[in-house]
Formats: structure tokens, C-alpha cells, sequence
């Protein structure tokens, strides 16, 4: 009587097991390479609230070695999970490349004033852009920018602020313009994503907290009146 049941069948379930374990453990190490040069330029960044404007230019270009090393890692990450479906492993990386993103859309603000789209941010990572499910290879998501677009609304609202305090009232100005457009554009999206709409709900916050300290600013006679009466308009 043949048996009922193929010898090789578990075999070849322990060899998925363990194949699968040690993709994870490969993918868990890089992430983690990611997280550690993403901590790093946040702590950096974190400096700009600290920072006159004036010495930016002794800080920026830290910044931009550690975003670097990000961007390296994150090829080195592209390289190996394309090896395998995306949708099974992408929640491990998520997070941390959206931090990532974060920091270099921030860098690129403070440097330029100018907001990286997501096919530039995408090539500046040298990734793919919006795979569809039958490429399944790494890619940056639209998700993934956006989320990142409203990590920088919060670290930017806290940097107005805290330019007051060092006597920038010209940086919280730019800053509430900037922030009041990007919350408009967000107003257009129509949003299914549940996590991305919450956050994005949260800009309106952030917004206003600026848009009232610009405009304190501007009735103790601080800033420019034209200044004023642009963030009451946008209110």
C-alpha cells in the first residue's frame, strides 16, 4: 500500500520555513542599518531648532552625509527585497524609509525652499516609483511620501516657533506660507488610505498654530503688515 501522505511533503515545508527565516533576519538587518543612520540625521536636524539661520551652512552639509548613508542603505535594501514579493515584507521597512524620506524632504526645504516631488525624491533614492503588483519588486509608494510630506508639516511648525524665539520672524513667516499651501494641496487628494487621512487631518493644527503666531507677530508690529494679511487670508 503506497503511503498516504508524500514523505517529501514536509521537507519541503521546512525548507520554506527556513527560507522565509532567513529573509526576514537578512531584511531585519538592513532596516535596522536604515533606522540607525535615520536616528542619526534626525538627531542632527533636531539642531535646526537651536540653530540660527546663519549656521546652516555648517549644519546642512552634515545633514546631507547622513542622508546619504541612508540612501545607500536603501539601495542595498531595494537590492535584496526585490528579490521577493513586495507585499509580503514591506510592512518591515515601511516606517523607517518613510522617516527617511522625511529627513531628505526637510534637508532639501531648508536648503533650497523647494518641496522635492515624489518622482524626484524617488530618483534622488535611485528606486522605482508606484510599482504596480505585477512588477512586485521595492519601490517608494505615493502612500509612503505623503506620510513623510506631513512628518515635515510637524517638524516645520515646531521650527517656526522656535525661530521667533531666536529673532527669525522672517523664517516663522516662509514657514506658515509653505505649510498653508501644502495643507490646501492636501485638501484636493482624496484620500482611502485610514492612517494617511488621520495624520492628514492633523495638519490643520499645525497650520493654525503658525498661521496665529505670524500673525501675533505682525499686530507687535514684527513683521511686515502685507506679511499679516496674507495668513489671515489663508485662514
Amino acid at each position: 500500500m503506497p503511503p498516504m501522505i508524500d514523505p517529501s511533503l514536509f521537507d519541503q515545508i521546512k525548507s520554506k520555513i527556513e527560507e522565509d527565516t532567513t529573509v526576514r533576519k537578512e531584511l531585519e538587518q538592513i532596516v535596522d542599518e536604515l533606522h540607525q543612520h535615520v536616528s542619526f540625521t534626525q538627531g542632527l536636524l533636531s539642531k535646526i531648532h537651536s540653530t540660527p539661520r546663519s549656521k546652516y551652512a555648517t549644519l546642512l552639509p552634515q545633514v546631507e552625509e547622513g542622508i546619504k548613508s541612508q540612501v545607500a542603505t536603501v539601495g542595498k535594501l531595494s537590492a535584496f527585497a526585490s528579490q521577493y514579493p513586495y507585499y509580503k515584507y514591506n510592512h518591515k521597512w515601511t516606517r523607517p524609509l518613510q522617516d527617511s524620506l522625511s529627513t531628505c524632504l526637510l534637508f532639501t526645504w531648508l536648503s533650497t525652499h523647494t518641496l522635492l516631488t515624489p518622482l524626484q525624491l524617488a530618483t534622488y533614492y535611485s528606486v522605482p516609483l508606484n510599482l504596480t503588483a505585477q512588477d512586485d519588486a521595492f519601490h517608494i509608494t505615493t502612500e509612503e511620501y505623503l506620510l513623510a510630506l506631513v512628518s515635515i508639516i510637524d517638524d516645520l511648525s515646531r521650527l517656526a516657533m522656535n525661530s521667533v524665539t531666536l529673532g527669525d520672524t522672517a523664517l516663522a513667516v516662509e514657514i506658515s506660507a509653505f505649510i498653508r499651501d501644502l495643507h490646501a494641496g492636501f485638501q484636493v487628494l482624496n484620500l482611502k488610505n485610514d492612517i494617511l487621512r488621520k495624520r492628514v487631518d492633523s495638519i490643520k493644527y499645525a497650520v493654525k498654530k503658525v498661521e496665529d503666531v505670524v500673525y501675533d507677530l505682525s499686530l507687535r508690529g514684527l513683521i511686515p503688515a502685507a506679511g499679516a494679511e496674507d495668513e489671515k487670508k489663508g485662514e
